[in-house]
């Protein structure tokens, strides 16, 4: 997975005032902490910051955040407070991740070979109840995503995160529960494979003697 680069300056100053003034400039306050490296409190531009953000693989992305520190460290986002009502990104928390290190992060979850699945051909649904799971892997080797192929699934087959194939080097957490992450429902009413039955005639338009 390619890096992603983040101009960011230095906060001048902390505190709920301060965060206040920074979104009103258009600034996201940010915090970078980890790899035994004291913290520090940042600023990104909200515009710039929206662009991943809301994206599916944020928390699977790996960062370059210049501006700070030494050049070229790596970063991955660990939390992000969005406003409940207007859904902008109001605080992010970047970890940074040391060469060699083993980092958890959340990664988003794909379904591929729906056209196989004999459940899903029979009109049943996929509920997905995960949209990304928790894995441990090198920062260089994130997946951009994990795959479940959904060949074979009849009703009420489901996908347990600890069943699901994951890539070399990619890992559960230790010690983590399995998640559900999806299930084929049966449909209330089956499909049928037989043709429709053919329409009704029409009565007759002739009146009765």
């Amino acid at each position: 997975m390619a890096t992603v680069v983040l101009e960011a300056k230095q906060r001048e100053s902390i505190g709920t005032g301060s965060a206040r003034a920074d979104r009103r400039a258009g600034l996201v306050p940010c915090v970078v902490y980890g790899d035994n490296q004291p913290s520090e409190n940042i600023c990104i531009a909200k515009d710039l910051l929206s662009r991943y953000a809301y994206k599916s693989n944020f928390f699977s992305t790996v960062f370059e955040i210049n501006g700070i520190g030494k050049k070229g460290q790596k970063f991955v986002a660990k939390q992000a407070q969005i406003h409940p009502v207007t859904d902008q990104v109001m605080h992010v928390d970047f970890m940074r991740v040391g060469k060699g290190s083993r980092v958890t992060v959340r990664v988003p979850v794909v379904f591929t070979n729906e056209n196989a699945s004999p459940g899903l051909k029979l009109g049943g649904v996929l509920n997905v109840l995960a949209h990304e799971i928790d894995v441990v892997c090198d920062p260089e080797k994130i997946p951009e995503h994990i795959e479940i192929d959904l060949t074979g699934f009849e009703f009420h087959h489901t996908v347990h995160s600890n069943t699901v194939k994951l890539p070399e080097g990619v890992s559960l957490p230790v010690n983590a529960k399995a998640v559900t992450i999806a299930t084929v429902v049966a449909p209330t009413i089956m499909k049928s494979d037989a043709p429709a039955a053919e329409a009704t005639a029409e009565p007759s338009a002739e009146a009765g003697a």
